[in-house]
């Protein structure tokens, strides 16, 4: 082992680092080349679900709702269920994946311009490729299928498919933590939504009903960990934080296993295209992940 990967990369880096790459991912579920993608195969894209349900899922193959309610955890089932119906019958996983590639191929190419061919993303995505190989999936759903999947050629296509396993390693994790924690999905939203991670709002589109909401508020509040507004207590402030620690911790293997400089080397060279990204004003302002707020 070299010197470089004993480096330590700490929890808040962890962090800071999920939070630069998942604006590249995220724009699998926004760009409208992708969305155009997706229309050309027959999905609806009234709004986002019809296109989010099999673009996130096709990775795991021709799966039912009850598995994919299960890998995404915060979504109602029914949600899942009514997107679902048919959705491989208008398309396979095979070319829903096929789609996606090429919007996001697209997207990329109207986003950074010139600076997909550059050799500053070319480093960024052999460093983010490498994280991504050594993120361990044992118990991982997402992730290990979106890493069972062959790799792109083109560098900002590796960048890419880097950041969507890095960024399903770390959401896998997270279900586990909050598991530990005794959240079920609509509480993990409650206990979210408490703290100010992100407007009860946008927690909404989760598609849970108002007596769902208020069932798990008041089991929440019965455990001490949210007051009778819904806000949190400093209990529930407190679990919602070691939550997010723990998450940390489980998504920290592949960015020890890079290596403090070449996890920094990243962060340096992703930089300007992250603006880049931001700026396209694809992207909500407001997300239920709590980017910026935990």
């Amino acid at each position: 082992m070299s010197e470089k990967t004993l480096e330590t990369v700490e929890t808040a880096r962890v962090r800071q680092l999920w939070h630069l790459l998942e604006p590249f991912h995220a724009l699998l579920y926004f760009a409208p080349e992708v969305e155009e993608e997706m229309a050309a195969l027959g999905y609806g894209t009234e709004d986002r679900w019809p296109t989010y349900f099999p673009l996130r899922a096709a990775p795991l193959g021709e799966v039912g709702a009850e598995r994919v309610a299960s890998a995404f955890y915060s979504f109602s089932p029914r949600m899942v269920a009514r997107h679902m119906k048919g959705t491989w019958g208008i398309a396979g996983p095979r070319e829903v994946l096929a789609a996606r590639l090429r919007g996001i191929d697209r997207a990329y190419r109207a986003i950074l311009g010139d600076g997909v061919e550059g050799p500053g993303l070319a480093e960024a995505a052999a460093l983010a490729r490498r994280a991504a190989e050594s993120a361990g999936t044992e118990g991982r759903p997402l992730a290990a299928a979106n890493a069972e999947l062959p790799w792109p050629e083109a560098p900002h296509l590796q960048l890419w498919h880097a950041a969507t396993i890095l960024r399903e390693h770390r959401g896998d994790g997270h279900l586990a933590a909050l598991l530990v924690a005794g959240l079920d999905p609509v509480e993990s939203l409650v206990s979210f939504a408490a703290i100010g991670a992100a407007s009860v709002e946008r927690f909404e589109s989760r598609g849970w009903s108002r007596e769902e909401w208020a069932a798990a508020r008041q089991r929440l509040a019965e455990r001490g960990l949210v007051e009778p507004d819904g806000t949190a207590t400093q209990e529930g402030r407190a679990l919602r934080r070691r939550v997010e620690e723990h998450t940390d911790r489980l998504a920290a293997a592949p960015w020890q296993s890079l290596g403090r400089t070449d996890a920094d080397r990243l962060g340096d060279l992703l930089g300007d295209h992250w603006v880049a990204v931001l700026s396209s004003g694809l992207l909500p302002s407001e997300s239920t992940l709590g980017i910026g707020k935990v």
